[in-house]
């Protein structure tokens, strides 16, 4: 299972629009405004169908879930090079993010399943620590090749590219093994399986820390990730060097993934020293508002990269076999919801003092999270 889950995480990423899909929008006459509505409208819909698709999880197939994901953006990457408009981009934006949700919750499920039943359920942070690397390695090699390609043929080729990784991805997910009957019922039973899910979160004072831990860890970072190309530009180097320095930034968060293996074991007061010293790294790095101390930034992103893959190692131990998928989309939708905020918090601290104070300032919610840890005296 891990050489097809290493493929699909990869393939998943490797995505020639991510880095110029926001020229193609400018180009065709979007104003910001507009712009900005799409990416609302992306993470809307996210929301709205976490927790939803989570269940559809548990009660239907997992992989029947991830296979149709990539497909759906396939569809909608299509619209947006072959008829490009706000309505095809919106159309685009409403597909994507129903991918993604019907992503988050089922991966970590099956595969925490289907290691489980092997018997290896203690190698889930290693796989996936890989499988989250194997995500960025793609991320780094789509903004290499993006250019070249886009040289070469222009929007239809970067757009063509990246419907093919889409579909390579789908083929891939048919491949996963899964054990598992569907429940009862099929599509009719989400309701009672997201009912029986919740109903575990109001029983469970553990298994809610752990909830909120996933966002806790994840949404802050992953939101300021939008936002590293326009840090980076204010160090005051060329725009040529961009993307150099953007993969410093994520070197340091593959190499936070590839650790996670190693780290499983990390206590509470252990995560709580991890998150306290990238948030200091995070914060101090970004003030400094040189091109070398971006270094630091890589650094804090690798710990917050580490200390998300292990909050997610921490919910799926807590969760018995019933819910997985619907649990893990409540942890979901709670990281969509702190990753709005973020969005929103970043936009109203940018305007009034730069790039670098509001990285910063954003390191506060870590150092929150790390006191809160270190303060609990429930074990580990």
């Amino acid at each position: 299972m891990s050489a097809s889950l290493y493929a699909y995480a990869f393939l998943d990423d490797f995505v020639l629009l991510y880095p110029v899909y926001a020229l193609l929008f400018s180009d065709t006459g979007l104003s910001v405004w507009q712009i900005s509505s799409l990416f609302a409208l992306w993470s809307i819909t996210g929301v709205v169908l976490e927790v939803p698709s989570g269940a559809w999880a548990d009660a239907v197939s997992r992989r029947l879930l991830l296979w149709l994901g990539p497909l759906l953006t396939a569809v909608g990457f299509a619209l947006w090079v072959l008829v490009p408009s706000y309505w095809a981009f919106a159309a685009g934006f409403v597909l994507w993010g129903t991918r993604g949700a019907l992503g988050s919750g089922a991966l970590e499920a099956l595969v925490y399943e289907e290691l489980e039943r092997l018997g290896a359920a203690d190698r889930y942070a290693h796989v996936m620590g890989r499988s989250h690397a194997a995500g960025l390695v793609a991320v780094m090699a789509a903004m290499g090749l993006a250019g070249p390609v886009f040289a070469w043929g222009g929007f239809p080729a970067v757009g063509a590219a990246s419907v093919l990784a889409c579909l390579a991805s789908a083929a891939v997910a048919t491949r996963f093994p899964e054990h598992r009957a569907p429940k009862e019922g099929g599509g009719e039973g989400w309701a009672v399986t997201l009912k029986a899910g919740l109903a575990e979160v109001r029983r469970e004072r553990s298994l809610r820390g752990a909830i909120l831990l996933v966002p806790a860890a994840s949404a802050v970072w992953g939101a300021l990730d939008e936002y590293t190309p326009l840090l980076v530009r204010d160090t005051g180097v060329s725009e040529a060097r961009v993307p150099y320095l953007l993969l410093l930034i994520w070197a340091g968060a593959t190499a936070g993934s590839l650790l996670a293996g190693r780290c499983e074991r990390l206590g509470r007061r252990g995560l709580a020293w991890l998150l306290g010293g990238a948030a200091v790294a995070l914060a101090a790095g970004a003030l400094a508002g040189t091109p070398l101390a971006l270094g630091l930034v890589g650094l804090a992103f690798g710990g917050f990269q580490l200390a998300t893959v292990l909050a997610d190692v921490r919910l799926q131990q807590r969760i018995e076999d019933t819910g997985r998928a619907t649990l893990t989309s409540v942890a979901g939708l709670g990281t969509e919801l702190a990753t709005v905020a973020v969005y929103a918090g970043y936009a109203a601290i940018e305007a009034g003092a730069g790039h670098g104070t509001a990285f910063a300032l954003f390191a506060a919610p870590y150092l929150l999270t790390a006191l809160l840890l270190a303060a609990r005296r429930s074990p580990g």
